[in-house]
This record gives C-alpha cells, structure tokens and sequence, in this order.
C-alpha cells in the first residue's frame, strides 16, 4: 500500500479519532494518543504488529521494515511490517488493521516498565 500521500492518510485515519501524523526520517509516523502504530518510509506504509499477528502479516506478502545502515547492514523493525496492498480499496479493512495496530502500540507499551511508558492508562 503505498501512501505517501499524507492527505489520504489523514482521511483514511480520521475514523480513529486522536490520530497525529509526523515528518520522520524522510517519511512519517503515525502516532494515537502518543504511541507511534504506523510508519511510512519509502512511500510504504507499516503498521505496529503484535507478535502473534505477524504470520498474518507474513501471509499477505508483507515483510518487517528494514533499512541500510552507514556502515552497509541491514537493519530490521520487526514489530513494524508492511500493511497490505489491498487496504488501499478498503477502507473499513484499513481502519481493521490500523485499530489492530494502536492495539499492538498499547500492548507494547504496557508491556514497558512503568517510568518508560509513553502513554499513560487507556481505558
């Protein structure tokens, strides 16, 4: 799904309610009451996945997002993986999979000890 279009995202995403759209790295970070669950790199959008979902992930043709080091390496995000091209003509599957995403963000972060935390109690 490319979506380097951040207008699009912007109306895609709007149904979530809290969602904040950053310039990151040459691309952008999605992000729902303080927690990053997106990213787009690459005109690629990736979304947080929790770390039962990925063989989901993996059965859409998606891959974790990765990218090239100074020194030559590749580096891998395994919690962020490519959302599938079809949920471009999608929208209520998109939304699906982004709350899906702003959950596996959550759920990381509780997962986080307390002083670390980014967001504070949802609920």
């Amino acid at each position: 799904m490319e979506h380097g279009d951040r207008a699009l995202l912007e109306e895609m995403l709007a149904p979530l309610g809290g969602v904040a759209i950053r310039r990151m790295f040459g691309g952008l970070g999605l992000f729902r009451d303080g927690l990053m669950f997106g990213l787009v790199a690459r005109d690629v959008l990736y979304l947080k996945v929790a770390p039962e979902e990925t063989g989901t992930f993996a059965a859409e043709g998606g891959a974790p997002f990765s990218y090239a080091t100074k020194d030559g390496r590749t580096t891998t995000i395994a919690s962020y993986w490519r959302a599938p091209d079809r949920l471009s003509d999608d929208p209520d599957e998109f939304l699906a999979w982004a709350r899906r995403a702003c959950a596996a963000a959550q759920a990381a972060d509780r997962a986080k000890p307390a002083g670390r935390r980014r967001a504070g109690p949802v609920g």
